[in-house]
């Protein structure tokens, strides 16, 4: 049986992880500058990661949400404290696509609606619902197309978002706190405020997507909290469990549980949960937030001073270098000639960073020489 061939892969097979270094299986070491789409949070192995897993294992590795398991609980007060929300609800899944799946389905359920407002290139997932406003056609099956009425509209487009609303048919507006696969650009401070306020008056929910950008990520434990706001929905994955498949969604109280509304088979399983504590653990624990602050300012004032980067977007350590060419390139003499990874995006003029929250100023050093050297 051969594998079903949709992804597009480098040819280096990565054995072993410690920190922000990938070990392939001859030892050469590579620096992860990218962290697998931005899922490694706290480094690769963290040793409180692996001995909680460990430990987890050896207890009890799973069973469905047909049984109380505290350790839901004990996650779920962790997040609310960290991140400032101690008065919303928790639900857990397994993965983004499945977060901003949930997050929909609620919003359709409290308002009574259906129509979604989304902007231009975002992602939000591959699954029946994300697909219909991750703004890509080329991944939409034809069982896909119509599932649900969508608006589309230009991020930080105040006139045209006022004008989508003004039906008063929308059951949510859906918006990444920075955009991941489009191409790193933010809805403005102030679009974000006058979303909040927009929809609250038209009796549309708000859902922020910060699966890619949120868990400390923009240096803000979510990106939105720039902007000072509390968003309806906030929909999580990738850094919550620094690899174990973990997803959530973080609700407002209005919004009011009823049983069978939400269901999954593996979400919040133990070992899914002793992964998402340790994650938040070490997060508390080792200043992870304000490293990644720390780390963009060294990063920045690094990266200004190449030439060849026209424009730097994002936050924190979720940045988009800008370059006149594609990074095709770029990307491919890093990772095979100077051993680093980086990633890519929708726009094929911009690289990708996502390294470890963890990293430190010989982490970036190294990137910068590196970088340097292919632009010559």
């Amino acid at each position: 049986m051969n594998l079903f061939d949709v992804y597009p892969r480098y040819t280096i097979s990565p054995v072993k992880a410690l920190g922000a270094y990938l070990y392939d299986e001859k030892g050469t070491k590579y620096l992860d500058f990218y962290g697998g789409h931005g899922v490694i949070s706290i480094g690769h192995s963290h040793p409180q990661y692996v001995k909680s897993l460990q430990h987890q294992i050896q207890q009890i590795g799973f069973y469905s949400n047909s049984v109380d398991i505290p350790m839901q609980d004990t996650l779920a007060k962790k997040l609310g404290s960290i991140s400032g929300y101690t008065d919303y609800q928790l639900f857990l899944c397994n993965s983004g696509a499945e977060s901003n799946e949930n997050a929909l389905k609620l919003a359709s359920f409290h308002t009574g609606k259906k129509k979604v407002i989304a902007f231009r290139k975002s992602f939000h997932g591959r699954t029946a619902a994300t697909i219909n406003v991750t703004d890509n056609t080329s991944i939409a099956a034809p069982i896909n197309e119509d599932n649900y009425p969508v608006v589309w509209v230009n991020l930080n487009d105040e006139a045209a978002l006022t004008k989508a609303l003004s039906t008063n048919d929308v059951a949510a507006v859906i918006v990444e706190g920075i955009q991941g696969v489009g191409g790193l650009d933010m809805p403005a401070v102030s679009f974000l405020q006058f979303l909040t306020v927009s929809c609250h008056e038209n009796g549309a929910l708000l859902i922020l997507d910060e699966i890619q950008c949120g868990y400390g990520r923009s240096g803000k434990f979510f990106a939105h909290q720039y902007a000072n706001i509390r968003p309806d929905l906030i929909t999580m994955a990738k850094g919550m469990g620094n690899g174990f498949p973990l997803g959530g969604v973080l609700i407002s109280p209005k919004i009011k549980p009823k049983m069978g509304m939400l269901g999954t088979t593996f979400g919040g399983n133990h070992l899914a949960c002793a992964a998402g504590i340790a994650v938040l653990e070490v997060i508390d624990n080792e200043n992870l937030i304000e490293n990644a602050t720390h780390m963009h300012t060294l990063l920045m004032g690094e990266l200004k001073q190449i030439p060849a980067i026209k424009i730097i977007k994002g936050k924190g350590l979720m940045l988009g270098l800008s370059f006149d060419y594609p990074v095709k390139e770029i990307r491919s003499k890093l990772v095979y000639e100077h051993q680093v990874f980086t990633g890519g995006s929708a726009d094929p003029h911009l690289l990708r960073i996502l390294p470890p929250l963890s990293i430190n100023k010989t982490h970036i050093q190294a990137f910068i020489i590196a970088l340097k050297k292919v632009l010559l």
